[in-house]
């Protein structure tokens, strides 16, 4: 039996039929049978235990995987990895088989905490990509690094200017922008004056931040002011 034979059937030994049931209702563009229903724990704790090994290296190289489950622990395996440009190269191999939002949105190496603003390039690629979960993870890459210290407005116009038809994109693009004006309230309602070109994110993105307890009840009011009918 090869290396990802192996893992596939530690993967399977871990299966909860429970849990398997649960996550597919959850994402429900994945086939229920391509799920194995590993949680998370059992997940995070395999790819601590086969990190570094040989086995490890040939299931990351064998892309795409037939399970769920096995996107989620390659994803686990990329976020240990402690190389800055390894890290990088593994999630750029990964990202155009990444098919659902749970996968995508688990994906972040820690090393990439370190210098994000060196992967700005990247993610403007990332963002033109015709690959919705590619489109995705640079959405919430900037949402995850670029909305406090390292904030700029023309972030803003980045994601306001994404072609994308997908529900998970826009619904990335609308959780981004709730974010943004929770923690840049002054710079990102200026945008909203104007109106997003997107109906549903401009919509979604207010709701959002409406339901937050960081806004006052005056930034709340104004806000529902700004909805596109």
């Amino acid at each position: 039996m090869n290396e990802t034979g192996i893992i596939l059937n530690k993967l399977k030994a871990l299966g909860d039929e429970t849990y398997r049931s649960f996550q597919s209702k959850l994402i429900p563009e994945i086939d229920p049978s391509k799920i194995i229903g590993v949680r998370m724990p059992a997940l995070k704790k395999l790819s601590v235990e086969i990190c570094g090994s040989e086995e490890a290296s040939e299931f990351l190289r064998q892309l795409p995987h037939y399970y769920y489950d096995e996107d989620n622990l390659h994803a686990y395996l990329i976020m240990r990895e402690k190389n800055f440009d390894t890290a990088l190269k593994l999630t750029e191999e990964f990202l155009p088989y990444i098919n659902n939002w749970a996968t995508c949105d688990s994906l972040k190496p820690s090393v990439f905490s370190k210098k994000p603003e060196t992967l700005l390039p990247q993610v403007k690629s990332w963002l033109k990509s015709g690959h919705p979960f590619t489109v995705r993870y640079g959405i919430k890459f900037l949402m995850d690094y670029f909305l406090d210290r390292r904030f700029d407005e023309s972030y803003l116009k980045l994601i306001s200017d994404v072609e994308n038809d997908s529900y998970y994109v826009k619904m990335a693009s609308a959780w981004y922008f709730s974010f943004a004006l929770i923690k840049q309230y002054e710079k990102t309602v200026t945008l909203f004056k104007k109106g997003l070109p997107d109906r549903f994110v401009h919509n979604k993105a207010i709701q959002k931040a409406i339901e937050s307890r960081r806004l006052s009840p005056d930034e709340k009011n104004y806000l529902r002011t700004l909805k596109i009918r």
